[in-house]
């Protein structure tokens, strides 16, 4: 039978484990609840709408542009050789240095011609005898003093002597060695008193003003092109020079290996800045374009599946972006054709779109000069 003491440790126990359980309900309950109200919480921000993104706008816009065709090609010389000898001899003198400008006719070299004049002088005795025979003959044969086969010998001989005597000298005329045009002479390889063969090299002689350009086409440009079209030529050494020229001569056919058309222009040179072997930036100009529609570069998305762009729109009030296919052509200084998808005066996102999301909400902020960022101005 329980006594009064140990009623009262019962009841004490009792109402202790009444009070933890209720502080273990407590806790658990405040930890839930908590848990409840943050996911509450997050589920109210997910379902609000975002905040307007931020971005750049550009507009539609028709402009004029004058289109080419690029390509890329060599400096030719109009005339260029490596002047050479026809005869044999040995340099006696030279009368030009490496890198000079010569006139056609100018004298540039002269072999030893002693031992062929020498034989001028027999020559030229020769055929004064055989003249002074042949004048004999010519009036006794009048007189039927001699006979017509003599004086027929007599004729051959002359006409034997007077070749024999022009081809002494022409042949000295080969050993004085001019300039076939004007042009620059290159580096003269050459010394007095160094034997010559015939058609070893002397020198080079290339003629610089005019020049030519000659560069290739793909052969669907075959139509566009045609003599007298004007030509923009950059070359290399002279950063942000241009030269202008103009077609002179199409081949007649497409070249088989590679399918272009090979085309040649020709370019005024007077101060010699151009030189042959120099490597060309050719742009063939064709007929002006007006009224294309065109937009900053940064405002077209590149896909596998087409290009298109973002074009603000109003929808309640507010500015939205809409996803709108487009067709785009040539590009130039930053700037892309559109041929279809917009219209003048459309406005576009031209920076900020790879967060977007077609319907989002948007505002404009064209503190940042597009234009100058493309083109790295």
């Amino acid at each position: 039978m329980p006594t009064g003491k140990t009623i009262l440790i019962e009841g004490n126990m009792t109402k202790r484990l009444m009070f933890v359980g209720l502080l273990l309900v407590v806790m658990f309950g405040g930890i839930f609840g908590w848990k409840f109200y943050a996911g509450m919480q997050m589920a109210k921000m997910m379902s609000a709408p975002p905040p307007p993104a931020v971005v750049a706008s550009a507009t539609a816009q028709s402009e004029s542009w004058q289109p080419y065709l690029s390509a890329v090609g060599s400096v030719v010389a109009t005339q260029g050789i490596f002047v050479t000898t026809e005869v044999a001899g040995q340099i006696d003198e030279i009368f030009v240095e490496s890198g000079q400008s010569v006139e056609a006719g100018d004298l540039l070299l002269k072999l030893d011609d002693s031992v062929d004049q020498a034989d001028l002088q027999g020559l030229i005795a020769q055929r004064t005898l055989a003249r002074l025979q042949f004048e004999r003959a010519s009036k006794l044969v009048k007189e039927r003093s001699v006979s017509q086969s003599d004086y027929d010998q007599t004729r051959a001989q002359l006409d034997s002597a007077e070749a024999a005597l022009a081809s002494k000298r022409a042949l000295i005329e080969k050993k004085t060695i001019r300039a076939p045009f004007s042009g620059q002479l290159g580096i003269a390889d050459i010394n007095l008193g160094q034997y010559l063969s015939p058609g070893d090299d002397i020198v080079t002689l290339q003629a610089l003003d005019p020049v030519y350009v000659d560069y290739r086409l793909p052969e669907r440009h075959f139509g566009e092109v045609e003599p007298g079209q004007a030509i923009l030529v950059e070359v290399q050494a002279y950063p942000g020079k241009q030269f202008e020229g103009a077609v002179s001569a199409l081949n007649p056919g497409i070249e088989a290996g590679t399918r272009s058309l090979r085309l040649r222009a020709t370019l005024d040179n007077p101060e010699q800045l151009l030189r042959p072997g120099m490597f060309a930036e050719v742009r063939t100009v064709l007929p002006q374009r007006d009224d294309l529609l065109t937009l900053p570069r940064t405002a077209i998305n590149y896909n596998p599946y087409g290009e298109s762009v973002f074009k603000v729109v109003q929808q309640d009030g507010k500015q939205v972006v809409q996803s709108q296919p487009v067709k785009t052509g040539q590009e130039r200084a930053g700037r892309v054709e559109i041929i279809e998808g917009l219209q003048p005066g459309d406005v576009v996102v031209a920076a900020g779109q790879n967060k977007l999301r077609n319907g989002q909400e948007i505002t404009i902020d064209n503190s940042v000069n597009l234009d100058e960022t493309v083109t790295g101005g």
